[in-house]
């Protein structure tokens, strides 16, 4: 009895509990009546709906939904068949749409671009060379194998057609086609139809011509597509000053593979190429400048060379006029033209000389420059001028300009002293990172000018504490070890960095070991620099090691693993060049030292090792 009454009860509070549930989702609907409902639209369903509809309007605002779609990553493939359904329309901008979504998505549905070809064959057909050379173009742009086959008869079409507007088109779809098929581009003949297109009355298909055969003759195995002529050269010198800007820059890139016959058909070249010093795009100017420079090779007239040098200074100034990254390119190309002619920019050292919104890639891109046109004339203007950049708040642009100043000691001699007092005056600043690059820089002069500066040595000794970067600490101590019998507490500079020497970078510890073989330190401070080295790094645990016996080399293998897991390996190799650097009580530690090495398994070590000791035996 209990227990039906208790079934009943949760039976009766089941109910209960659904039907107030019910009644609360019925008042959710009807106060919400969309909230659970499952949308049978989704924007896909609409826009197909709109590409089928009747009305013109409403498919062509359809069309330009899917393209913005398209635009931003929406995948709207699914669209396809739709949209293919209003290529055949005489509303030339939406024809523009349905083909830039075709060019898009051919590759995701290669079966249905077939579909396409009819419409693409009427169109190369029309009356308007606007669609005719749109249809041709959209075919070379879908990239799609099977498509391939059709394309052949409306691009042989095109490229004879009465309009140049369609055959300059119609010359960029076969280089796009012999991208996909070279032997179906050359076996119906359209490689040596654009070869004769070069020789065309327009000049916008002149320089089409060119950039296909270029781009054909780039990816050929042969390189013997596009050759130019004297009659093609002629055609090309004509059209040059007719075509737009790009055509001009593939025409000039065409001319600077050309190999002038002789010094005279170098100078007529040149003189039809100069007039594009004056053109407004940054591009043809670096183009024509660089057809210039190979000519120059040929040209044999001196008077000639020195004007055309004359003539390029002032559109490579004007380059630096431009914004930034025009300016970035414009510095780049003017660096490599220094280093064959730096008699182009010797008197425009100013327009070099950096602005503080100049970003940081084109600051060091003038640094480098101004160091080309240094001389004994302006070096106290840039002198003056990298001082001042050595104030920056840029800190990589700050040591670049430090480092500028040393380049200039180093390569004008008769300034080399001027440069230095520049270099204590920026030491004297005591700015961290500006005396350590000095400290770098004066290492480099003093190596191209040897026992000429040693005055201002105590100075840089002063800075001893204050360097914390490896390079730094590096060309201190070659300064000290090279410099040790000027300096009266050398050793004690030496010690210095002896504390932390097993945390140095290597070049830090290849120097400090450099002075102590080749420096005059006296023995004792040898000594001394060796004793504390070779106890810091538990020297007499190395003595004990190297007592094992060869043969018993694997009984005490762990011993030996502890040892090099505790000392670097460049470590222990050190210490066996600092140990044959001298001879006194540690004649038989020296001897057994060598055998630690013989039992490495790295075969550098034994062969360094018996090095050593040969050394040391021949001493």
């Amino acid at each position: 009895m209990m227990n039906s009454d208790s079934s009943l009860s949760i039976k009766d509070s089941t109910y209960a509990v659904s039907t107030v549930v019910k009644s609360i989702m019925t008042d959710f609907r009807i106060s919400r009546p969309n909230f659970f409902s499952t949308p049978k639209k989704g924007e896909n369903y609409e826009l197909r709906a709109d590409l089928n509809s009747e009305y013109r309007d409403r498919r062509k605002d359809a069309i330009k939904k899917v393209i913005a779609n398209m635009t931003v990553g929406k995948d709207v493939s699914g669209l396809f068949p739709d949209v293919l359904k209003n290529m055949q329309t005489d509303d030339l901008e939406q024809k523009k749409l349905v083909y830039l979504y075709l060019m898009n998505y051919a590759k995701t549905q290669p079966e249905l671009v077939i579909l396409a070809v009819n419409t693409f064959v009427k169109d190369t057909d029309d009356s308007n060379p606007l669609i005719r050379a749109l249809a041709i173009r959209t075919m070379g742009c879908i990239r799609v194998e099977k498509i391939i086959d059709y394309l052949c008869e409306p691009l042989r079409k095109c490229l004879r057609d009465e309009n140049p507007y369609v055959r300059k088109t119609a010359a960029i779809c076969v280089a796009k086609l012999y991208d996909l098929s070279p032997n179906l581009a050359i076996d119906n003949g359209f490689v040596s139809t654009l070869q004769d297109m070069v020789s065309d009355a327009n000049p916008m298909v002149v320089a089409n011509a060119v950039t296909a055969l270029a781009e054909i003759n780039e990816s050929s195995s042969t390189k013997d597509i596009f050759i130019i002529n004297a009659p093609t050269l002629t055609k090309l010198l004509v059209a040059l000053n007719e075509c737009t800007e790009w055509g001009r820059i593939a025409i000039l890139a065409a001319l600077a593979e050309y190999k002038p016959a002789d010094s005279k058909e170098a100078e007529h070249i040149v003189e039809r190429v100069v007039p594009q010093f004056q053109h407004v795009n940054g591009s043809v100017v670096l183009s024509a400048i660089k057809v210039i420079m190979i000519y120059m090779r040929a040209i044999k007239n001196e008077e000639a060379i020195r004007q055309l040098v004359r003539k390029m200074a002032p559109p490579l100034v004007t380059l630096l006029a431009s914004a930034p990254e025009v300016q970035y390119v414009a510095l780049r190309n003017i660096n490599i033209i220094l280093q064959k002619r730096p008699e182009i920019l010797a008197n425009e050292m100013r327009v070099f000389f950096c602005k503080y919104n100049d970003p940081p890639y084109v600051k060091i891109e003038k640094l480098e420059i101004m160091i080309k046109l240094a001389n004994e004339r302006n070096i106290d203007q840039l002198l003056s001028e990298l001082k001042e950049y050595a104030s920056e708040v840029d800190v990589d642009f700050v040591r670049k300009s430090v480092r500028a100043i040393g380049q200039c000691a180093i390569k004008i001699s008769e300034a080399s002293e001027r440069c230095v007092n520049v270099l204590l005056d920026l030491i004297n600043t005591k700015v961290n990172y500006v005396v350590q690059e000095a400290i770098v820089v004066i290492k480099d002069i003093f190596r191209k000018y040897p026992h000429k500066y040693e005055g201002i040595i105590p100075t840089l000794c002063q800075n001893l504490d204050a360097l914390d970067e490896p390079e730094a600490k590096a060309s201190l101590i070659w300064i000290i070890g090279e410099y040790a019998e000027r300096i009266e507490n050398a050793d004690e500079l030496i010690l210095t960095f002896l504390d932390t020497f097993h945390d140095e970078n290597f070049q830090v510890c290849k120097n400090f070991y450099v002075n102590l073989k080749y420096t005059r330190l006296n023995n004792f401070i040898i000594l001394r620099v060796c004793d504390k080295l070779l106890l810091r790094f538990n020297y007499n645990w190395l003595l004990q090691v190297s007592n094992f016996s060869l043969k018993n080399h694997n009984q005490h293998k762990t011993s030996y693993n502890v040892l090099y897991k505790s000392l670097q390996p460049n470590v222990i190799i050190l210490i066996f060049e600092i140990v044959h650097i001298f001879i006194g009580d540690y004649y038989q530690q020296i001897l057994r030292l060598p055998r630690l090495l013989f039992c490495q398994i790295n075969p550098r070590y034994p062969f360094k090792a018996m090095r050593f000791l040969v050394l040391y035996l021949k001493n």
